[in-house]
């Protein structure tokens, strides 16, 4: 019999080397909330929304320092380019399908002025990316609404956040096998400043699954270019959202955000022509927060320095690796639009791997 959904932790996949926060999410960040929305809906309906928070207050007047690495860009992510000139967000992060990510942006834009303090506001900057669900998914219906991204806003909550099939994650597909929302966070000891840092991912992508180093798609023969299989397709994409509360410049995000990829390498992404890699990071700390006192003069603030930042950057790589692992250990098999079946991750065989390379 087939064991229950599991997070890899509890099927003795360790990634790394940094121990993880109380929740292993994002929301270890303090601050930091999460949402969802899911639609599953007849036989053919199967997305939803994500809403990322970086903290409790009004985005807009206590801006964010961030940054947005590409790392293949067949994607649609609305307002990027004002984060990467500007190097801080405005708003909630959303993440949904393809095709909704204008009606989204719309919502967020709607939802941030109806925010009190926010009353004479005339340009917003909406940060809404997506993945493409259109497998499981029938994604020209466009059914997500604003009000269903605005009450994923408005439910976000610290705590543990709900992985797998929910969500942004509802419809989405990874390796070959049903992919969705997963998160993990890593804590820095005191010495090397006592941070944490959370991620969190929409996986939709497709390579060579390969989980702590164990050969899982070679070994179960599911991946990318296996001859013998009827869709082998490596398209697809993933959003990966970093948060920590670590005091960095938008420049120490952008280079953060970087090692992020190497993360999604570890999995043994393929980050083929199709695909959209996108990473999004930001800084919860009070301390370099753009709030309107601080826009209007010459301020200065602490930061943490180049040569301390390494450490930030394997818990990015670490975070980023467990939180795809989790997405897909989190899901479950899925039907959706024209009869399209996606199966999940055998967790009892993954266990079995995992097993015989501890002997």
């Amino acid at each position: 019999m087939s064991i229950s959904r599991k997070r890899v932790r509890e099927l003795g996949i360790s990634p790394g080397i940094l121990p993880v926060g109380t929740w292993n999410a994002i929301t270890d960040v303090s601050g930091v909330r999460v949402g969802h929305v899911t639609l599953i809906e007849g036989e053919d309906i199967r997305t939803g929304v994500t809403a990322i928070l970086p903290h409790g207050g009004n985005v807009f007047q206590e801006k964010v320092p961030a940054a947005i690495v590409v790392g293949n860009g067949f994607g649609k992510l609305t307002g990027s380019t004002q984060v990467e000139e500007l190097g801080e967000i405005e708003t909630p992060i959303v993440l949904t399908n393809t095709l909704c990510v204008p009606r989204a942006a719309e919502a967020v834009i709607e939802w941030t002025l109806a925010q009190q303090g926010n009353e004479e506001v005339r340009s917003v900057n909406p940060v809404v990316g997506e993945t493409n669900d259109g497998t499981l998914n029938n994604i020209r219906r466009m059914v997500v609404t604003k009000e269903h991204v605005i009450d994923a806003i408005e439910h976000a909550s610290s705590g543990p956040v709900a992985e797998g099939c929910v969500g942004a994650g509802t419809g989405t597909v990874c390796f070959g096998w049903k992919g969705g929302i997963g998160t993990s966070s890593r804590l820095l000891p005191q010495k090397l400043g006592g941070y944490t840092l959370g991620a969190l991912v929409q996986s939709n992508f497709g390579g060579v699954l390969q989980m702590d180093g164990i050969p899982v798609g070679k070994r179960l023969g599911q991946y990318y270019l296996k001859e013998q299989l009827e869709d082998a397709s490596a398209d697809g994409s993933i959003m990966i959202i970093l948060a920590t509360d670590a005091p960095l410049s938008d420049r120490n995000l952008n280079r953060l955000a970087k090692r992020a990829l190497a993360g999604l390498a570890r999995t043994g992404a393929a980050m083929s022509n199709g695909s959209g890699d996108y990473v999004i990071a930001f800084s919860t700390a009070k301390e370099v927060r753009r709030t309107p006192e601080r826009r209007s003069k010459v301020w200065a603030y602490p930061e943490v320095p180049n040569d301390r930042m390494s450490p930030l950057f394997e818990a990015a790589i670490e975070a980023t690796e467990e939180a795809i692992y989790n997405s897909l250990s989190m899901a479950t098999a899925s039907s959706g639009y024209m009869g399209r079946n996606v199966d999940a991750l055998p967790l009892d065989a993954l266990k079995k791997l995992a097993e015989s390379r501890a002997k």
